[in-house]
């Protein structure tokens, strides 16, 4: 019975590749598209990659499965940057605070960011949380959590990780409540978590990745499941304080135009432009795919506002 299922869902893909040429277009935005590179490797934990960090100015990544698998690379570009070979080391699995390896439930990892003090945080949706760790082969160690987490849908948890430079944590849900119903932006300081804005709610897409980038700005990766596949949108926030100052769109795809980006990780790159580099989750599926998705901003970084 699963494969008959997954042959049926086979030729729906197929069919919806045939068809992403005249279904919805991208709407235009600020970001240029640089390329794209599909990851594979022969190992049967790799796939699910639902979280992407790009170090040392592209050369190095740590992506992570949905499966809390964590993948550290290295990454080999061209003269015109785009990727040509990504090198990864085994995996390792995240442990819980016990030291057992995650598994079930408990291992449905989805947010990374990575901590200025060393380390980085991980959430996780189906039993939400949030938890540190020092080094990928070390325990987890316990972060509070807000009171709002316990009420999250199954699936559509805390998906959207990112810290700022003063080694706060933002996550948002992937799903608010209801259509006209903005995003409920949370903030970890250290000690308690506040509310401090929401991001507005449009259309069908939902959060599923979002980082702080070199600018302050706040980065949002949305997805669409229509018809036969995936759409991606892209938007920035400028945010002071507590407040939200701006909102920018900088990428909407047109349906199956990549695959199911999931990942986000925002830097700059050797010619001070604002790189956006996106991963796919391919669900384990034989008819999708792991890929590395690269746009950047035109404009170089000194031309962006200052922020406080």
């Amino acid at each position: 019975m699963r494969r008959r299922l997954a042959l049926a869902l086979g030729a729906v893909a197929a069919l919806g590749l045939a068809l992403s040429l005249t279904t919805q277009a991208g709407q235009p935005g600020k970001a240029t598209y640089l390329g794209s590179y599909r990851w594979a490797m022969d190992d049967p934990a790799f796939g699910g990659l639902s979280s992407l960090a790009m170090l040392e100015d592209g050369t190095r990544l740590i992506a992570m499965s949905d499966s809390a698998d964590l993948f550290q690379a290295r990454v080999t570009r061209d003269a015109s940057g785009r990727i040509t070979a990504i090198t990864a080391g085994r995996p390792q699995r995240l442990r819980a605070i016990a030291g057992e390896a995650l598994a079930g439930k408990a291992s449905d990892a989805e947010g990374l960011a990575l901590d200025p003090q060393g380390g980085f945080f991980v959430s996780f949706e189906a039993q939400h949380r949030i938890r540190h760790y020092p080094a990928p082969d070390q325990p987890a160690r316990r972060v509070p959590g807000h009171p709002d987490f316990a009420a999250l849908q199954i699936n559509s948890g805390l998906e959207a990780l990112a810290i700022d430079a003063r080694g706060h944590l933002f996550t948002l849900p992937e799903r608010s409540g209801a259509l006209d119903r903005p995003f409920p932006v949370y903030r970890f300081d250290g000690q308690g978590w506040d509310i401090p804005f929401r991001i507005p709610r449009s259309g069908p897409f939902l959060p599923v990745s979002a980082d702080i980038g070199p600018d302050g700005w706040l980065y949002i990766l949305e997805r669409a499941l229509t018809g036969p596949g995936f759409r991606s949108r892209l938007r920035r926030f400028d945010i002071t304080g507590d407040r939200l100052n701006a909102e920018e769109l900088l990428l909407q795809t047109r349906t199956r135009q990549h695959d199911n980006l999931e990942g986000l990780s925002v830097w700059q790159d050797g010619q001070g432009r604002i790189r956006l580099s996106m991963v796919s989750d391919d669900n384990f599926k034989f008819f999708q795919r792991s890929e590395i998705v690269e746009y950047a901003l035109d404009a170089p970084l000194a031309s962006l506002p200052d922020k406080e």
